[in-house]
């Protein structure tokens, strides 16, 4: 059943991509209002997979990685869901359903077969350090998203262009805010897996720290967002230089990812 509500909810996203898309270019409100009502019944069936999957497997969904891509994309989801009802910003669901979109048609590639937890992988920590991990990653996605979304605003005032995506987009101000906002989440979230991940690794191997890919490519990204944290709250990065580094960061954090399981580096080979 899981399988089902996969794909029906990867054809709903489907649709909220290509009805946001009729939106930026028809510009009409009630298009955007559609998308988002069908992006919110993707998250819907989304939540079911994810809850059937669980049922189904008998041990959280997150054992291989279909299922890890799928809990990824779910997260991203719902935080936009969180951040539309907040700050009604109606055009990102046209940024975040093809995000969503793609991280579901990379897990539909996958093997979808339910497969048993690894030994080492069977204990309580799992949902706790891996929940805490994505849960850090899908607001990095976000910065990231809105990274993009000032660069392509600030591109159009520069131009002296006022047209297009301009007059849809929010401002430079409330996208750098916004940016700044989900920085100040995926950080503390990011630092907190990373600790649970520590006190799960002594638990298992005995060693808190054995300096693994993902392990050594974590501190590196934690650094990074670091560096970001501290330059806003010290030094006043704001703006493009905020935007470009939320990108780089994020686009650091996908590929260390993508190599480490395409390669099968470390303990977190096991998510395959």
């Amino acid at each position: 059943m899981n399988i089902i509500f996969f794909y029906i909810t990867a054809t709903l996203y489907l649709a909220a991509t290509f009805i946001s898309i009729a939106y930026l270019i028809l510009h009409h409100e009630k298009i955007i209002r559609a998308a988002n009502m069908v992006i919110f019944g993707g998250i819907f069936f989304h939540t079911l997979t994810i809850i059937s999957r669980w049922i189904e497997a008998g041990r959280p969904p997150f054992a291989n990685l279909h299922e890890v891509l799928s809990l990824f994309s779910w997260m991203v989801a719902l935080i936009y869901i969180l951040i539309y009802l907040r700050y009604r910003v109606a055009v990102l669901g046209a940024f975040v359903a093809p995000f969503a979109l793609l991280l579901l048609i990379t897990a539909s590639f996958l093997p979808k077969e339910i497969i048993p937890l690894a030994p080492s992988l069977a204990s309580y920590w799992l949902p706790i350090h891996v929940g805490l991990a994505f849960l850090g990653n899908a607001f990095f996605a976000m910065t990231f998203i809105f990274g993009i979304m000032y660069l392509i605003q600030e591109h159009y005032l520069k131009s002296k262009k006022l047209s297009g995506l301009y007059f849809l987009l929010p401002s430079l101000e409330i996208l750098d805010d916004l940016n700044y906002k989900c920085l100040t989440y995926g950080f503390p979230l990011l630092t907190l897996a990373i600790i649970t991940g520590a006190i799960w690794a002594e638990y298992v191997w005995g060693s808190y720290w054995s300096w693994e890919p993902r392990q050594t490519w974590s501190l590196i990204t934690w650094f990074l967002y670091a560096a970001l944290l501290h330059g806003r709250l010290t030094v006043g990065w704001r703006g493009r230089r905020a935007a470009i580094y939320s990108i780089i960061g994020f686009l650091i954090l996908i590929g260390s990812f993508a190599v480490i399981k395409i390669f099968s580096w470390g303990a977190h080979a096991v998510f395959r």
